[in-house]
């Protein structure tokens, strides 16, 4: 006779084997998760706590939302960085997108060199921002810079560039004899310049995504639409734009996002002055020249309320246009 192994019900042998999975996933997700409680949940969870006291090198005293009540008050110093920041994005995105989705087709086709211009483009971008950032400053210098010193061979008065705090507009009305309102004065001209070195730096990054974007178009599309007598631009504007949705999705996005939070050549190039005081240098004036750590933190949510905010706004809208 013959003993019978007697084997556990299903049920349990199932719920054995999903507990053993689930632990051993936990335990593989362990390191991981533990970095992300030390350097992202705490920070931020103390950060919060911060912002509600009046924080200098302690917890002084408990004051509850009188620092976010303090930041919101019409005449808080919020506002006009809150309106350089959005004025800066403006300004950049579109401009930097362009240029980059203009490269990208460039030097998608087949032409001689494209390799070194790729790489050309992209070096701006793994240069170290400060020392790029530094050098570009010298190059604005209204003294010894190379630009007013190349703009003075045509005959072109020196501009201060970032030291000039009066508007683009301004100045190009002035330089014709016009005198414009006040509300038309236009972004200083500090933060244009500072919008020509963003576009020289991130345009190579941009360009490369676009590159990738382009390289999952499918080839057979254009030979299609060549056949049917289609010219370049009818290509581009039929199949490249709406088959490069995704990529210009996910380009606007994170740029938007980066210029909201730009923070280290804006410093580098003008400590904040001239009309280039951004979010993220009031949020750092604020901390480290003020001591008042609370009010910096609670600008600091108030700025990620305001780009956690934009993302719906773009996800919801910009999202419907996308091609997947």
């Amino acid at each position: 006779m013959t003993a019978t192994k007697i084997r556990p019900p299903q049920g349990k042998l199932a719920r054995s084997q999903a507990i053993k999975e689930a632990l051993l996933a936990y335990g593989l997700l362990s390191p991981a998760l533990l970095l992300f409680l030390v350097f992202t949940v705490f920070p931020v969870g103390f950060g919060l706590v911060i912002s509600l006291y009046n924080w200098r090198t302690g917890p002084n005293e408990f004051i509850g939302l009188d620092n976010y009540t303090r930041a919101l008050k019409p005449d808080s110093e919020m506002w006009p960085a809150l309106g350089a920041t959005i004025t800066y994005s403006i300004l950049s995105v579109p401009i930097e997108l362009f240029l980059a989705l203009i490269l990208a087709y460039l030097l998608f086709q087949k032409i001689r060199g494209k390799s070194f211009f790729r790489v050309a483009l992209f070096l701006p971008y793994v240069t170290s921002t400060v020392a790029s950032a530094a050098i570009w400053a010298r190059l604005y210098s209204p003294d010894i810079g190379i630009i007013n010193q190349s703009l003075s061979i045509f005959g072109i008065q020196p501009l201060q560039w970032l030291l000039e705090d009066k508007g683009i507009l301004t100045l190009l009305a002035n330089a014709i004899g016009i005198k414009l309102p006040g509300g038309l004065t236009g972004p200083s001209l500090a933060l244009v310049s500072i919008v020509v070195y963003t576009t020289w730096v991130f345009v190579g990054y941009d360009m490369t995504i676009f590159l990738a974007g382009l390289g999952n178009i499918p080839g057979e599309l254009y030979e299609a639409a060549r056949i049917d007598g289609a010219g370049g631009w009818s290509l581009f504007r039929h199949i490249t734009v709406p088959l490069l949705s995704p990529t210009t999705f996910f380009l606007s996005l994170i740029t938007i996002i980066g210029t909201f939070k730009a923070f280290n050549h804006i410093w580098v190039m003008t400590q904040g002055d001239n009309g280039t005081t951004t979010a993220s240098i009031l949020i750092y004036r604020q901390m480290y020249e003020f001591q008042r750590a609370g009010y910096a933190s609670a600008l600091a949510f108030l700025l990620f309320t305001v780009i956690l905010v934009v993302t719906i706004i773009q996800n919801r809208t910009a999202g419907r246009q996308v091609n997947y």
